[in-house]
Parts: C-alpha cells; sequence; structure tokens
C-alpha cells in the first residue's frame, strides 16, 4: 500500500515536471518562429532594395561611363554578383516550396 501511495507520488511529479519541460519548450519553439519569420522578411526587404539600388546604378552607366578598374567599377561589379547569388538563394527556396 505505501508503496503504491509513494509510487503515485512519483508519477504525478514526473508528470507535472514533463507538462512543464513541454510547455517551456513549445514558448521557446514558438520564439524561434517568430525570430525566422522576421529574419525571411529582413532578407526580402534587403534583396528588393538591392535590386532596385542595382537597376539604378545600371540606369547612371547606361553609357558604360563606369569602368572595371576604378572603384565604382569594381563596387558595381560587386553589387551585380551579390544580387545574383541573392536571387539563386531566393529563387531556389522559391522552387523548394513548390
Amino acid at each position: 500500500m505505501i508503496f503504491l501511495a509513494i509510487f503515485c507520488v512519483l508519477l504525478f511529479g514526473a508528470t507535472l515536471y514533463c507538462g512543464y519541460r513541454a510547455y517551456y519548450l513549445a514558448g521557446l519553439l514558438a520564439d524561434a518562429q517568430e525570430y525566422i519569420e522576421d529574419l525571411e522578411t529582413t532578407n526580402v526587404y534587403m534583396f528588393s532594395k538591392i535590386g532596385e539600388s542595382y537597376e539604378n546604378m545600371q540606369n547612371i552607366d547606361r553609357l558604360g561611363a563606369f569602368e572595371a578598374e576604378d572603384e565604382a567599377g569594381t563596387t558595381f561589379a560587386l553589387l551585380k554578383e551579390t544580387i545574383t547569388e541573392l536571387k539563386d538563394i531566393f529563387d531556389g527556396e522559391a522552387q523548394e516550396k513548390k
């Protein structure tokens, strides 16, 4: 009889502890999900702004005034490479979701 009472108390305690841990971990998971969604929103915003900047630079350079050897030409080339890499990443994620 005493064994059964001790067993029930221990089982109840273990159940409470496991329930608390599950509740706590669910909260952490929800916070992580919010962070990931905010990060994705920020990435999309940054990608669109970089794309707009690149288009503006192309409009400015319509006559080919930037040379590849100077600082502006190097910056232009790096920006183009970054946009291309980001576009590949975002396009890849969009295809995976389909």
